[in-house]
């Protein structure tokens, strides 16, 4: 864990030595708000293909990807088979919007708030959604929030379409004792770093 007290200044130097450019952006951001950034680095090449690889690209429709940063998992989706203009990208830091723009300008890049993607998205999509894809770090967020995400996620997209979200924890960042859902999670993806694992999660049948 790194220690909060360093000040941004600290990010030059021999503290970034050797660092990839997009390693840096995460430093920083997660220095100026580490509750809505979450991770300090980007998601590795390996957990960014696991959770593409739930997409499926064949069904037609947008793909929804909350909190993409700096693009990792974005350009996972794209390798997975996921045309570029299919992909509706939701980012609070504005930093990362503008870079999210320059490298994938076929996509639709919007700087609002995931938690409230019903109204961030409003009038943006053409069509339900078969996917959402989330790194948004929900452990900072109450049980109640985590749930409005689901209900909103799953209100946006066709019947069955999948809830991926990744986690450095042992258990759901979703409850899944409070919140309705089916669930399945993959392997470690020990890769990673830290390492973490993928939950697919879909809404639960009504009379289930």
């Amino acid at each position: 864990m790194l220690d909060r007290s360093v000040s941004d200044a600290s990010l030059s130097g021999e503290h970034i030595a050797g660092k990839h450019p997009d390693e840096i952006r995460f430093l920083q951001s997660w220095f100026q708000n580490p509750l809505r950034t979450g991770a300090v680095s980007p998601s590795g090449r390996a957990l960014a293909r696991k959770m593409a690889s739930y997409v499926d690209p064949g069904q037609a429709g947008p793909v929804i990807e909350l909190g993409p940063g700096t693009g990792p998992v974005t350009s996972a989706l794209i390798e997975r088979g996921i045309a570029e203009e299919r992909l509706v990208l939701i980012e609070y830091n504005p930093q990362f919007c503008t870079l999210l723009k320059q490298r994938y300008p076929l996509a639709t890049v919007i700087r609002g708030d995931a938690y409230n993607m019903a109204r961030t998205l409003d009038g943006q999509l053409d069509a339900k959604a078969v996917a959402v894809v989330s790194s948004l770090p929900l452990f900072t967020r109450p049980v109640p929030e985590r749930r409005s995400l689901c209900e909103q996620a799953f209100g946006l997209c066709v019947k069955d379409a999948p809830l991926i979200q990744f986690t450095y924890a042992v258990v759901s960042p979703l409850p899944l004792d409070e919140i309705p859902l089916r669930a399945n999670r993959s392997r470690r993806i020990w890769r990673n770093i830290p390492p973490a694992c993928v939950w697919v999660y879909r809404s639960a049948p009504l009379n289930g």
